[in-house]
């Protein structure tokens, strides 16, 4: 942290002269690659609301971690969520139902759950709010290191098992033709995004999680020519509006994770209006 530290008092911008904007700014720069990499596994595959529902079961994993009087709470989040993420690979494996409404069963199960145990005698609401709307100025160093090893082991899984994601995510049965182990690469990916969907709650927020995750790709899509093109500009959108969003919210003293989210909507807004000029 001191060589970034050091790195960013050369930097001329006035608002990171205090260390909390040099966090929140790695931790940006960290959850953009993150972000925009599985935006184009979930656009692809159709699981829009997926990261939705898992960040519904994350929400029900810190109340039960905070019922239980963890001090720690996120890492209840985590097993919760990645248990859920495999509890719906296998549930949508073996029902003759299609993907949207398994989520839809899953997400309202888990938000329902959430709110029963955080409300269980008397509880109050409000002490979850931070999650709600999430904090990233409030990150420590520990949860940034944490968030570096999960984006090198992403990106690690990306090299390798790319092209066997998007096959499966594409068509899963010439995938299981072709001899890819669809269920195992279905897991990985949904245990994935169950992981940085659950890291990221607290400091994007819940109720903007969802966009974060789908609209680098969503945007990127509309004028991408092939693969290559379709994940660069995804992360691409992901940093830059990652970035500006939070400048933007330092000066106007509003959600970071919102004003990312209204960022990467204008994104999509003129990818869209370029789509439909080059139509």
């Amino acid at each position: 942290m001191k060589l970034w530290y050091a790195l960013c008092d050369w930097l001329p911008f006035a608002f990171l002269h205090f260390d909390f904007m040099k966090n929140a700014l790695l931790v940006v720069l960290i959850l953009g690659p993150l972000f925009g990499i599985l935006s184009t596994m979930i656009v692809t595959g159709k699981m829009s609301f997926f990261s939705d529902a898992l960040g519904h079961s994350a929400f029900t994993g810190i109340a039960i971690g905070v019922l239980c009087g963890f001090a720690a709470p996120t890492w209840c989040a985590v097993v919760l969520s990645v248990f859920f993420a495999l509890l719906f690979t296998f549930v949508r494996s073996r029902s003759n139902l299609s993907g949207d409404t398994v989520i839809g069963v899953f997400s309202s199960t888990a938000v329902a759950l959430g709110i029963f145990i955080a409300t269980l005698q008397g509880g109050s609401f409000t002490s979850f709010n931070t999650y709600l709307i999430g904090d990233i100025l409030s990150v420590q160093p520990g949860e940034i290191l944490l968030l570096a090893i999960v984006l090198a082991l992403v990106l690690v899984l990306w090299c390798f098992i790319s092209s066997k994601l998007v096959l499966t995510a594409i068509h899963p049965q010439l995938a299981s033709s072709r001899g890819v182990p669809v269920r195992l690469h279905e897991s990985i990916f949904t245990v994935a995004i169950a992981v940085v969907v659950t890291l990221a709650i607290s400091r994007v927020g819940l109720m903007v999680i969802n966009s974060l995750l789908v609209l680098p790709a969503a945007g990127a899509r509309n004028v991408s020519k092939n693969l290559r093109q379709y994940t660069l500009l995804s992360v691409l959108a992901a940093l830059v509006c990652g970035i500006a969003g939070l400048v933007t919210s330092y000066y106007l003293s509003c959600s970071a994770g919102a004003t990312i989210c209204l960022y990467l909507a204008v994104f999509f807004a003129l990818t869209f209006g370029l789509r439909k000029r080059t139509a």
